[in-house]
């Protein structure tokens, strides 16, 4: 059920009040006044600024409104002007805004002529988020909203974010506007382009693939966000040309990052980035192409996600960024951080947009760092700690990792996996829960392999064996710093790096596995028969 059919199910069942939480105020409004053209039912508008207007005046050309059922014929002062509103054809579209009703500038004062109506009509309010701090304002939006709850009137709250009060919590729906899809993006891309022809001269230098491929780098943000970056884009080079797919994927990087909550990272990292981790790269191997109609055909679910598990410095995070990379898929990182608010309520409400946002970006992978920061405080003793908003947060993603249709691959990372609550590792949450250990020998001549090459130096020249057992307990981050410590000692010598330059920036470090053995130990002790080995098993690894 698309979002113009369930508001005419909310406003035909007479449900008093519905809030629609977004940013697209006009958007919202555009679906109001179909909704209630179909249903031939009038519209009226309520800002602070120009009290309660009929809808079209000042801001379009109106349409008369047919109404069904009879004209009001109730004696308040409210009937009487919304009479007289009514029976007029309109105000031309230049006009300024003509107040229905008095001294409805004030919010008190609307909800109490609305109170008072008796015709059927829908009355947007526009961010009353603003006054549901008084109470005199809540105790009249529930008298209101059980008057409307008789018939078919509806009161709909447009705004950001509204908190509503537990006095109205019986009273309310809240109607989402989903984010537009590949086609409607394609239809905004179209209707953007004849919209600046008329102002611009613009040259059409896109096919079809290229709209297309436009369309997918919009994918996740709003209608008006699309259209705004289309329209830069398109203004800028005065076309509508293959520059302006890269133009709108940059746009979308700078929209996600200034949400504070998502932001995309360039993922060309591979798995051959990577030293060692067979396991996990076949595991990854084998579901390549799930996102596709032909998997599905078969018979195949998209892959859900994986946790990687391990000592740090290990490849964990590269890992994660790296699947994207294999895929071809986009990467967006979860801001685990500004997801809080101090505000109750307002968690929860990010958290669903992060999902919202990452299911319109899909398919694509999501990509949730220390996984344990997150969800470690949502055990029972939580609750009063932080108002129980942890738990909450837990219900809403196991949820969403067990309900979600679109194809979002979450790869999430931990250092510490006994602190998670034990729901969501279990399968049908993830698929898998792989364990990262310190590198082999084998692993560890691939690590020095990838960073020298990095590095613009050929491996051929050094001593990879005698570089790997001299790195023996050494992590992957340990190594990489371990040859740039080497670079800088020969560069200040003026020198070029030697396998004896490697050696010496190894036996300078102490590496976490002497300093953290305990943690290491017992970390390794609860993977052994909990979590799939990313690389070589435990028995092979203790006989090398």
């Amino acid at each position: 059920m698309n979002s113009l059919e369930r508001l005419k199910i909310l406003i035909n069942s007479s449900t008093p009040i519905v809030v629609m939480e977004t940013v697209e105020e006009v958007r919202a409004l555009t679906l109001v006044r179909t909704a209630c053209s179909e249903l031939s039912m009038a519209v009226f508008e309520w800002t602070i600024a120009d009290g309660l207007v009929r809808s079209g005046s000042g801001v379009s050309a109106p349409q008369p409104v047919q109404m069904r059922g009879p004209m009001p014929q109730g004696n308040s002062e409210a009937d009487r002007l919304a009479r007289a509103v009514l029976s007029s054809v309109g105000s031309d579209a230049g006009a300024a805004p003509r107040s229905v009703m008095y001294n409805t500038a004030d919010p008190v004062q609307a909800l109490a002529n609305l109170e008072t109506m008796t015709i059927e009509a829908v009355f947007v309010l526009k961010d009353f988020h603003r006054h549901m701090d008084k109470p005199v304002v809540v105790r009249r939006l529930r008298d209101v909203g059980q008057k409307f709850s008789a018939n078919r009137r509806t009161l709909v709250l447009t705004a950001p974010a509204i908190e509503m009060p537990p006095e109205l919590a019986g009273l309310v729906e809240f109607l989402d506007l989903p984010l537009p899809d590949r086609d409607r993006l394609r239809e905004i891309i179209r209707e953007t382009y004849t919209r600046m022809s008329g102002t611009h001269t613009l040259k059409l230098q896109l096919d079809a693939s290229g709209v297309d491929a436009m369309a997918g780098n919009l994918r996740g943000l709003t209608e008006e966000a699309a259209e705004r970056a289309i329209s830069q884009t398109v203004v800028g080079r005065l076309a509508l040309s293959p520059e302006c797919v890269t133009d709108v994927l940059d746009a979308k990087k700078a929209l996600l990052k200034r949400s504070e909550m998502l932001e995309f990272v360039d993922s060309t990292d591979t798995m051959s980035s990577v030293g060692g981790l067979e396991n996990l790269k076949q595991w990854l191997a084998q579901r390549r192409g799930a996102w596709d109609d032909k998997a599905r055909q078969f018979g195949l679910d998209p892959p859900k996600g994986v946790i990687i598990l391990g000592v740090q410095g290990c490849g964990k995070s590269l890992c994660a960024r790296a699947v994207a990379g294999e895929w071809k898929l986009p990467l967006v990182k979860f801001d685990t951080a500004a997801v809080y608010d101090k505000f109750i309520g307002e968690t929860e409400k990010r958290i669903q947009k992060v999902f919202r946002v990452a299911e319109g970006l899909a398919p694509c992978v999501l990509w949730i760092d220390e996984l344990e920061k997150v969800f470690a405080g949502s055990g029972p003793d939580s609750a009063s700690a932080d108002a129980g908003v942890s738990s909450r947060l837990l219900a809403s993603f196991l949820s969403w990792m067990q309900e979600r249709k679109p194809a979002v691959f979450v790869a999430a990372t931990c250092n510490n996996v006994t602190v998670l609550p034990p729901e969501l590792i279990r399968k049908g949450r993830f698929d898998e829960l792989f364990f990262v250990d310190l590198p082999s020998a084998a692993e560890r001549k691939q690590v020095f392999s990838i960073q020298l090459t990095k590095r613009k130096r050929n491996p051929a020249d050094y001593d990879l064996d005698r570089v790997a057992e001299a790195a023996k307990g050494f992590s992957g981050a340990e190594i990489e710093s371990a040859v740039q410590t080497a670079l800088y000692a020969v560069f200040a010598r003026k020198q070029e790096l030697s396998t004896e330059d490697l050696l010496t920036a190894l036996s300078s470090t102490v590496p976490l596995s002497i300093t953290r053995a305990e943690e290491i130990a017992e970390l390794r002790g609860w993977a052994r028969d909990r979590a799939v080995w990313a690389s070589l098993s435990e028995a092979k690894r203790e006989g090398e």
